[in-house]
């Protein structure tokens, strides 16, 4: 029978632009996010028993050389990559050795050091791994650049067409990330803007503004889980916080059904979600506060959807009630989202579990979500990259699990 697991410590840095920390390297980051999570966790390195090491830019066996700042204590170390989904594959891998019996305390740890500006893949004399996707879009939606932002865009334009989406309401989303960023001491921006603001900075792909865009970033974040009974054994439970349902799927044939939001995952994330829903046995009603990636503005708005927020082609009229904030049903990104707080991509899915972690304890300071910290607390991360996997996580406290 599968054992529970818990959270029992999370720890990040500040997300930066690259290159602004002068000599801040990826070991530095891990020893900086990893020693903050075994401290919040009340435990040593020692008591780890496996590492999963989360990175999309970097060489084989970083997440050795990263850890090692951390101790040198000769535990498995596995390397993680699963493009922006990264962060959350190697929280997924570490929840299973714990549920499945292997391990009792678990580190995963995301890192980035990126380079400034758009995405690009590192190699050229191979099949790209987007290839199928960037086609079939093509197809749809004639070809654009740069990638990431075009295909996103190009769902955006989908959502419009059929379900008469406006671009303001795009970049509502966007407004209210950024709001929220302000009291987040780990964002890498902490500026409010105005809907005019938003809509005016510099194109990118429309209808998607720079302020609409996540940046590149360097940064970290880690996470420590545990089994029961070592929750038990170190008197954890008061701060624990357990995975009550977590999925991980990748393509399916569905991703090609001809629309350009299965092209950007969301077939993956509606059908993720719903695993999640069954083994919590909740539904998006029950849920307070959400973590989702929001690498554009446009796919916060076609995760709406296919979390169960609501209806398809009703997210633009969500976000024109207000319900995705404080004061709405759900405040979704309190951290600023990927948006405002930053993407370095093998950090992020990890930084949301963080985040999400300190709601559910009720140490969110000024963007705390009351009803998250409330004995009825339920909170939900969802992470996804394109090529493709999406993770979609529940958690509760334990003491009111």
């Amino acid at each position: 029978m599968p054992r529970k697991v818990f959270v029992i410590g999370v720890g990040m840095t500040k997300f930066e632009k690259p290159g602004r920390r002068e000599g801040w390297d990826y070991p530095a980051m891990v020893a900086e996010s990893g020693a903050a999570a075994v401290e919040d966790a009340g435990i040593t390195y020692a008591d780890v028993q496996e590492v999963y090491a989360a990175y999309v830019y970097g060489d084989s066996t970083s997440g050795q050389r990263a850890v090692y700042e951390l101790g040198m204590t000769g535990v498995p170390v596995v390397n993680v990559n699963n493009n922006c989904a990264t962060g959350s594959s190697a929280l997924w891998l570490a929840a299973r050795a714990v549920t499945g019996g292997l391990a009792d305390c678990v580190l995963a740890t995301g890192f980035e050091k990126m380079s400034p500006g758009s995405l690009r893949e590192g190699w050229s004399d191979r099949e790209s791994p987007l290839g199928r996707h960037t086609k079939a879009m093509a197809g749809l939606r004639g070809r654009g650049t740069p990638t990431a932002p075009w295909m996103f865009a190009a769902a955006g334009q989908e959502h419009m067409e059929r379900h008469g989406t406006t671009a303001e309401q795009f970049a509502r989303i966007a407004v209210k990330n950024h709001r929220h960023s302000v009291h987040n001491p780990y964002a890498q921006f902490r500026s409010e803007f105005t809907l005019d603001e938003v809509l005016a900075a510099p194109t990118v792909v429309a209808p998607l503004t720079r302020l609409q865009s996540s940046p590149t970033s360097d940064g970290s974040a880690t996470a420590v889980l545990a089994g029961e009974d070592f929750v038990d054994r170190h008197g954890l439970a008061g701060q624990a916080v357990e995975i009550v349902g977590q999925a991980f799927l990748t393509d399916r044939d569905d991703t090609f059904d001809g629309s350009a939001a299965a092209l950007v995952g969301a077939h993956m994330t509606r059908a993720a979600a719903q695993h999640v829903y069954e083994q919590a046995g909740i539904g998006p009603e029950d849920v307070a506060v959400i973590e989702l990636h929001d690498c554009f503005s446009t796919n916060e708005l076609l995760t709406y959807e296919a979390l169960g927020l609501c209806a398809p082609g009703e997210g633009g009229r969500l976000v024109d009630a207000g319900q995705t904030t404080y004061g709405g049903t759900w405040v979704v990104n309190p951290s600023g989202g990927l948006i405002s707080k930053g993407h370095p991509l093998g950090a992020t899915g990890l930084a949301q579990c963080a985040e999400l972690t300190w709601q559910l304890r009720g140490r969110a300071g000024a963007r705390q979500v009351h009803r998250a910290a409330a004995p009825s607390g339920v909170a939900l991360a969802h992470n996804i990259g394109l090529g493709g996997a999406a993770v979609v996580t529940a958690y509760r406290p334990a003491e009111r699990s």
